[in-house]
């Protein structure tokens, strides 16, 4: 089992050793999958199924009940990524719109560069995050 990319503060518990479930654990589509076949939630924790394996950690917040809180404490990331695409994306606009320009390839061209901002913003918290735990 290959650990080396594992956060910190996640567990691994490999299914050859037993095969778990909180039978109260709700399947979800919130949180990064980070690979994983399925993820579930149960209160703040957060549990990612793989092949041979289950992650499990605790966020701080459960995004069930607190998406914004969830999103402050557990992951500025993708909140800091949100604001750049729009931040970028009305910055560039503007750009445009001084030059006069309003066409189709402007349209593109403003939305691939929010695109863009938000995934630099993205990345580079992800990175800041990591480098601080």
């Amino acid at each position: 089992m290959d650990l080396a990319f594992m956060p910190k503060d996640e567990i691994a518990v490999p299914k050859e050793l037993r095969e778990f479930m909180l039978t109260r654990a709700e399947e979800t589509a919130l949180g990064q999958k980070n690979g994983a076949k399925k993820q579930f939630r149960y209160g703040n924790l957060h549990i990612r199924e793989y092949d041979d394996k289950f992650l499990v950690h605790t966020d701080k917040v459960d995004p069930r009940k607190d998406p914004i809180g969830h999103l402050v404490y557990d992951a500025p990331e993708v909140l800091v990524g949100l604001t750049c695409l729009i931040l970028g994306g009305s910055k560039i606009s503007k750009i445009f719109q001084n030059y006069g320009k309003s066409n189709k390839s402007t349209i593109a061209t403003t939305v691939l560069s929010s695109i863009v901002a938000g995934y630099v913003g993205y990345v580079t918290t992800k990175k800041i995050k990591k480098y601080l735990e």
